[in-house]
């Protein structure tokens, strides 16, 4: 039977294992820094769960967790989106387990998170899809952005 619960710190073990599946799913990373990323990815999450700023649920089939999803409070200034706001949603960590998927289980996580979203008074939510998630997200109402990214070369 399938049973979604909220996530607590306890749980950043798993948040952290699922980010690191996730972003190995979408190729193009090497082993190496998914681990380094899964490792650092745990502390980060309880931190931020014990803070408050993120808020996961987990989808279970008896006690073997298969799919979670979590929402990142931002602080954020003003914007034409939402003036009279000061904080922004970041949808992140959504995945399912590969024998779980095509169920509606992200569809369902990713409704969880906005809906928190909105209970917070958070208007403006943010995400990076790959491209297997377009297609829920672009369900759920979001829509393609203008957003640019630089990263610091390495060294």
């Amino acid at each position: 039977m399938l049973t979604t619960r909220a996530a607590t710190a306890a749980d950043a073990a798993l948040i952290a294992a699922h980010r690191k599946a996730m972003f190995a799913a979408m190729g193009g990373s090497q082993e190496a820094a998914l681990e380094t990323l899964r490792q650092n990815a745990e502390p980060w999450t309880k931190n931020m769960i014990e803070a408050g700023k993120y808020a996961g649920w987990i989808t279970s089939d008896g006690d073997k967790p298969v799919a979670s999803a979590g929402l990142l409070v931002l602080d954020w200034p003003p914007h034409p989106l939402d003036p009279a706001g000061e904080g922004r949603g970041y949808l992140l960590n959504v995945y399912t387990e590969p024998e779980y998927r095509g169920r509606g289980l992200a569809r369902a996580l990713v409704e969880l998170c906005l809906a928190e979203a909105k209970e917070r008074g958070i208007r403006v939510v943010a995400l990076h899809s790959s491209d297997a998630g377009r297609r829920i997200y672009e369900g759920a109402g979001f829509k393609a952005s203008n957003e640019m990214l630089f990263v610091t070369p390495a060294g």
